[in-house]
């Protein structure tokens, strides 16, 4: 019976894509489980945007705009940034090929979008610095810093808000998040060291610090931030040693199947990985 995947034991080509770029989304999507990333990258199945996903998107997007107005010194208020939210919604929609399951399940993700944004906007200080980059995407040359190794790929990544700190710039990534969740930096460490990774290659500069803020849908919305140290030699070490591993496995083809507690928010684990063998 053909079950529509490659046999997952022997190297394959190198598939258009894959070998274009690391980014910190594929090497934790391969860190939970290398069939699911497989599923995705190289038999490119695409599933539909989940509500939680779009929820976060458009949250994003909505924080990018109240920003990249901070950067040109105009502050946007709450409602100003939620009315260009309902403003840009139905391309959102569009954009992301959105199937909501009623009008009524529609304007409810729309509403909590609103909650969240204005929950972050009315705590943000008078006094934040002004960012120095927006959503910038950054690429560079993945090059071992402690054997001076050019690993033949760049790593390429989006962050979300660089502020220009008095002590220094700090980077921060947004999230959205169903439930508060304890502060374990292990559990950001590969997309955060990638991050500074990406901001000194680029830059030239050095972050004083790192921060993970989150928007928790819970009724009332809260907003959670926590800030992490700027990285150390051991933080590039960790990471190096993760890249090469994936390289390896890209270079074997060997995608195996990994259980555990990221199957419960996988959407392949009651199709494609149930047809895998081994």
């Amino acid at each position: 019976m053909s079950t529509g995947l490659l046999a997952l034991d022997q190297p394959q080509e190198r598939t258009r894509g894959v070998w274009d770029y690391i980014s910190p989304s594929r090497l934790n999507l391969w860190l939970r489980c290398p069939l699911s990333w497989r599923l995705h990258y190289v038999d490119g199945i695409r599933t539909p945007t989940s509500a939680a996903l779009f929820v976060g998107k458009v949250c994003h997007s909505s924080l990018e705009a109240f920003y990249r107005h901070r950067m040109l010194g105009i502050t946007l208020s709450p409602d100003e940034v939620i009315s260009r939210m309902d403003a840009g919604w139905g391309q959102a929609v569009v954009d992301e090929q959105m199937d909501f399951d009623s009008t009524a399940q529609e304007a409810t993700l729309r509403q909590q979008v609103a909650d969240l944004v204005k929950a972050y906007l009315v705590q943000v200080p008078l006094d934040e610095p002004r960012p120095l980059a927006v959503e910038a995407t950054m690429e560079v040359p993945l090059v071992d810093p402690f054997t001076g190794e050019d690993l033949g790929i760049p790593l390429l990544g989006i962050v979300d808000l660089v502020l220009d700190d008095a002590d220094g710039p700090v980077v921060r990534d947004f999230k959205t998040s169903s439930r508060s969740a304890p502060p374990f930096e292990v559990t950001h460490e590969v997309q955060l060291t990638s991050y500074s990774y990406l901001f000194r290659r680029s830059t030239g500069l050095e972050e004083v610090g790192l921060e993970i803020h989150s928007l928790i849908k819970t009724k009332t919305p809260k907003i959670e931030g926590h800030r992490y140290p700027a990285r150390t030699d051991a933080h590039f070490r960790r990471l190096f040693g993760v890249i090469r591993e994936y390289l390896d496995a890209l270079d074997r083809g060997r995608f195996n199947y990994r259980p555990g507690w990221g199957c419960s928010m996988c959407d392949f684990r009651d199709t494609h990985c149930r047809q895998w063998s081994g």
